[in-house]
């Protein structure tokens, strides 16, 4: 049998859909279009001046009353989750979502609409790798105050189970699973947003569900209703009469599956996840999820995520033949001993570029810097990882000889290890943004004895040096 591709995936082409939002009441077009790798999931509001785009990330997460709500430099989405789940459910990783208001459209109040325009859209495999976080250990978060609870255990696929228990007896206590995330679309996406009358009856007072009708959400019945409260709820449906089924849910809406609502639950999950912002690979377990648990466990693995992908070391065979050698260096950098500080590069592309350095002994900055216990100096760790850098950004002009790179910018400097005689440096230097007039912006690394030693953001240019033939 074939190993499933792990490669990232996105949308054929530009697919549009149009509706009401849930709690703004406010008609929305919202398009999905192809986005490049590594790119995510991101929302972009086209509505507003310069067409501002929010990261679907779980650090912009500012209310999770009623949905989950993002916000960026004042820029506000509403009700992420059901888009966000569809895109999950398909194993779509990058997608540019835009909408000319503050909330997705409802729809039917489930993710199916969203699952059948996407597949219109077509999925299209792209080149690069999928990053997928793999868990190993058991990772929890519970909210004391409600008693909700999300764990996550080691899998070898995502799954998701949610239990809720609502207290009521019309709906009571209700389990779903997700075995496969394959199955989303049948199991999953067609399960609508659902609300107590009680609940109803505070929104509706409160103007909180404009856009709601009996299309896009299940109404459970679960106290009395006064002859003056359902000519309310007839208006502010717009429906002449309704009633109470023997099911206890208000009209003649007819369920999809039994545990409709614990399945809803579970598709909630899965869009608030996605906020993590990397796949991930194990089995979640939530007992009464709600939006507010949900994205503080998607906040809390995006920190263990971030954490783990900036300790983990690349490996490479260091007894390969290298990219360049340290006279080849030396025709590229105009750094010479003893301030050349990198003795050659294992890999270079249009974004990143690895290089290595083997600290001795000899080196001449151990005479001054703790003779007694040698210490190699953080700013030359820095600077080594600058000119490692250097050999990215001379790389796009045809005569590099004539350039020197010159710092613009250090941020965000931490230093982990002590680097001493007899440690190999390897250095990892990634593009955070297109190399442009020169300026090289980017990611910087190094690691030794399996570990990180040091990173630094950097900035450098390049200038063509003076006394250079035309």
């Amino acid at each position: 049998m074939s190993k499933p591709s792990n490669k990232q995936r996105t949308i054929g082409k530009k697919v549009t859909l149009q509706g009401v939002g849930l709690h703004t009441g406010e008609n929305v077009t919202m398009s999905f279009l192809p986005a490049d790798e590594n790119h995510g999931f991101a929302f972009q509001r086209i509505d507003l001046e310069g067409e501002p785009i929010i990261e679907a990330d779980a650090n912009y997460v500012v209310n999770t009353q009623r949905g989950t709500n993002l916000e960026k430099n004042g820029v506000k989405i509403h009700t992420s989750e059901h888009v966000l789940a569809a895109l999950v459910g398909l194993d779509i990783d990058n997608v540019l979502i835009e909408l000319d208001a503050p909330e997705p459209p409802i729809m039917d109040g489930s993710s199916k609409f969203f699952v059948k325009a996407l597949e219109e859209a077509g999925i299209v495999e792209q080149e690069e790798e999928r990053e997928e976080y793999v868990v190993k250990d058991v990772i929890s978060y519970k909210d004391e105050t409600t008693g909700s609870e999300i764990t996550i255990i080691p899998s070898d696929e995502y799954q998701v189970t949610t239990m809720v228990d609502f207290g009521t007896k019309v709906l009571g206590t209700q389990n779903a699973t997700l075995e496969k995330m394959s199955d989303f679309k049948e199991e999953i996406a067609d399960s609508r947003t659902f609300s107590f009358l009680h609940e109803l009856e505070m929104l509706l007072e409160n103007g909180l569900i404009k856009g709601g009708d009996l299309n896009n959400a299940i109404v459970y019945v679960d106290k009395e209703i006064s002859e003056s409260t359902m000519k309310k709820l007839e208006k502010a449906f717009g429906k002449e009469k309704l009633s109470v089924k023997p099911n206890g849910i208000l009209d003649n809406l007819t369920l999809h599956h039994p545990n409709e609502a614990a399945r809803h639950k579970l598709l909630d999950v899965i869009g608030d996840l996605a906020l993590a912002g990397t796949r991930i690979r194990g089995k979640v377990i939530a007992n009464k999820p709600g939006h507010f648990v949900n994205t503080q466990f998607a906040k809390k693995l995006s920190k263990i995520i971030k954490i783990e992908k900036r300790n983990k070391v690349p490996s490479y065979d260091l007894n390969q033949e290298p990219l360049m050698d340290v006279n080849e260096i030396m025709a590229r950098l105009p750094h010479r001993p003893p301030f050349l500080l990198v003795d050659k590069i294992l890999e270079l592309s249009d974004s990143h570029v690895v290089g290595v350095k083997n600290v001795t002994m000899n080196e001449p900055f151990f005479v001054g810097h703790f003779p007694g216990a040698p210490v190699m100096p953080g700013v030359l760790q820095v600077e080594a990882m600058a000119q490692t850098g250097g050999i990215l950004v001379l790389s796009t002009v045809p005569d590099p000889e004539n350039y020197l790179t010159f710092f613009m910018k250090i941020d965000k400097v931490k230093f982990k290890q002590q680097v001493v005689p007899g440690d190999t440096l390897i250095f990892k230097c990634d593009l955070i943004s297109p190399i442009r007039r020169g300026i090289c912006h980017m990611q910087a690394y190094a690691y030794a004895n399996g570990k990180l030693v040091s990173e630094a953001e950097l900035m450098a240019q390049i200038v063509k040096t003076k006394n250079t033939d035309s």
